[in-house]
C-alpha cells in the first residue's frame, strides 16, 4: 500500500512542473549565408539566359532555366522569402514564359505569367515595382489570352 501511494504522489508531483518551455523561435533562413547565395545564382542565371535566348541560343537558355528552376523554388520555400529572392524568381518565370510564348506553348507562358501576377499581387507592402511587375504580368496573360483567341487549332473531321 506504501509503494502505491508514493507512485500516486510521484503522479501528482510530475504533473505540477509547470508549463513546458516555449518552442524556439523558427529560424530566420534568409539570414543563412546559403540564401543570398543562392539569391545570386539565381539572377545571375537568369541574367545568361536572357542573354542566351537574346542571341538565339534557345537550348542554351533553357538548359539554364531547367537549372535555376529548383533553386529559386527553395529561396520561395522559406517563411518569408525576401523581395530580392522574390525578383530572382519572378524574372526567372518571366523569361521562361518569354521563351515559351516565342514557340507557342502560350498556355504554359500564361502559366508562368499568372504566378507573377499572383506574386505580386499578394506581394506586401506593395510598392510602386511591384505594382508595375504585376500589371506587366497581367498584360503578359492577356497577351497569352489573345494569342490562344486567335491560333487556328487543329481541323477535326466532321462525323
Amino acid at each position: 500500500m506504501r509503494v502505491l501511494g508514493i507512485a500516486i504522489l510521484l503522479a501528482i508531483l510530475s504533473g505540477c512542473g509547470g508549463e513546458p518551455p516555449p518552442a524556439p523561435a523558427p529560424q530566420d533562413e534568409t539570414k543563412e549565408p546559403w540564401y543570398a547565395e543562392t539569391v545570386a545564382r539565381v539572377t545571375d542565371a537568369t541574367k545568361r539566359a536572357t542573354d542566351a535566348f537574346e542571341h538565339g541560343k534557345p537550348d542554351d537558355a533553357s538548359s539554364l532555366i531547367l537549372q535555376a528552376e529548383p533553386q529559386a523554388s527553395q529561396l520561395l520555400a522559406v517563411l518569408q522569402p525576401t523581395l530580392e529572392a522574390t525578383i530572382a524568381a519572378a524574372d526567372l518565370d518571366a523569361l521562361y514564359g518569354r521563351m515559351l510564348f516565342s514557340n507557342g506553348h502560350y498556355e504554359w507562358a500564361q502559366f508562368l505569367y499568372q504566378k507573377n501576377v499572383a506574386r505580386w499581387k499578394y506581394w506586401k507592402p506593395q510598392t510602386p515595382d511591384s505594382e508595375r511587375r504585376q500589371k506587366e504580368a497581367e498584360a503578359q496573360v492577356e497577351e497569352c489570352v489573345k494569342a490562344m483567341s486567335t491560333r487556328k487549332g487543329p481541323k477535326l473531321p466532321k462525323k
